[in-house]
């Protein structure tokens, strides 16, 4: 089991350097000079360019990475040029508040979508499993940002009963969250159904059903247990799928987190501050999917057996 930690950890470490120099990259062919903009008007183009030695920003985009990447591995992120505060400040401010939201709407869609599933996998070819299907088809479909401009309109503006923005308690979290979660509950519906009808047609539960098993049991101890392995797997994405949803949601919903800092830093053109926010955001997305490849492999007995030899 450890082989298996340690190969993907190495696995890990090249994509987080290639994720990081294409963000960085994409960042620096942005339009214009940042670094004459900010200079004064009468600003000299010596005054310039001891500015932009100062700012980090001078030679080529590949010494400005690797310093950079230097600079990263201590902490530093840089400066904000709209904020004048460190990136790494800026970002640890905002990310309890994202993290906040995506668990809380990865809540909602287990909350949905396992239920959901197994109810369409146990009445299959139903009206129920049709219904449901129809559900997470809806929920997978549908654009996030118009339906949650849809719950502003009936349960904050018509109906009063949630406000439609900002992070003032609990109830706060409620529309953001069914929100985004509802398109992590379709795709999640889908998959525990799937995973569900692979294994209550197994043999072992045909014998189970014969030693007199009840129903209920058969479905919570045995095929439920068996059918999270791939649902695990897919886990994985929908939790990153949820901190990348984010950043549309907290501009709709004006939550405070990482992605709406990102708008507006590139609203902004805080190039300094939006790649910051970027490549933590990727390396804490990839942390993410390596944790549930753990997870995957403490589940799935043919990995303990591959790397247990």
């Amino acid at each position: 089991m450890l082989r298996y930690i340690i190969k993907r950890i190495l696995m890990m470490i090249p994509v987080l350097l290639g994720v990081s120099f294409v963000v960085y990259y994409l960042m620096d062919l942005a339009p214009g000079d940042i670094v004459a903009q900010m200079a004064p008007q009468d600003a000299t183009p010596e005054q310039i360019e001891m500015l932009r030695e100062e700012l980090g920003m001078n030679g080529s985009v590949f010494e400005r990475y690797f310093r950079y990447l230097g600079n990263l591995v201590k902490g530093d992120l840089g400066m904000s040029l709209s904020q004048k505060r460190p990136v790494m400040e800026l970002f640890l401010e905002r990310f309890p508040a994202t993290v906040e939201l995506a668990f809380g709407s990865i809540f909602v869609a287990l909350l949905i979508s396992i239920p959901l599933g197994i109810a369409a996998a146990t009445h299959h070819r139903t009206w129920l499993d049709g219904t449901s299907m129809v559900t997470a088809m809806i929920g997978v479909s549908m654009p996030s940002f118009w339906l949650g401009l849809l719950l502003i309109m009936l349960f904050a503006l018509k109906l009063g009963w949630l406000p439609s923005g900002g992070r003032e308690g609990f109830v706060a979290l409620i529309l953001p969250a069914l929100t985004l979660g509802a398109n992590q509950a379709g795709n999640l519906t889908r998959i525990t159904r799937s995973s569900m009808l692979d294994v209550i047609r197994q043999d072992y539960l045909r014998t189970a059903r014969a030693k007199g098993v009840s129903e209920k049991q058969v479905i919570r101890k045995h095929a439920l247990k068996n059918a999270l392995i791939p649902i695990i797997t897919v886990f994985g994405s929908t939790l990153g799928n949820a901190f990348g949803g984010a950043i549309m949601i907290e501009t709709v919903f004006s939550w405070p987190g990482v992605g709406r800092l990102t708008v507006r830093a590139i609203n902004d053109r805080d190039m300094t501050l939006a790649t910051g926010c970027i490549i933590m955001f990727t390396m804490f997305m990839t942390l993410t999917i390596l944790l549930v490849d753990i997870a995957y492999a403490f589940v799935d007995p043919r990995i303990k057996a591959r790397y247990s030899k």
